[in-house]
């Protein structure tokens, strides 16, 4: 899969979760994808909220795997 693919499809699950992310206030951006590891930035109410650690792990990290597999991590940059 080329990394353009390997975008399209990180890209797409981050539109999935949009609009929950919405729905409280916050936003999500992708920073990069490096070495089959998905750099995001949490934006608005979601950057600094006490559940934003269980909101990457469960939902973005959950999500992009689904439409990504090869993803290996998802990480949150400030």
């Amino acid at each position: 899969m080329t990394q353009e693919q390997i975008v399209t499809k990180v890209l797409d699950a981050l539109e999935s979760i949009r609009p929950f992310l919405n729905k409280d206030g916050g936003d999500i951006e992708l920073v990069d994808i490096k070495d089959h590891k998905v750099y995001v930035k949490l934006q608005g109410n979601c950057n600094g909220c006490p559940m934003s650690f269980s909101t990457m792990k469960l939902g973005v990290e959950n999500t992009i795997k689904q439409f990504a597999p090869e993803i290996t991590e998802v990480i949150s940059v400030e």
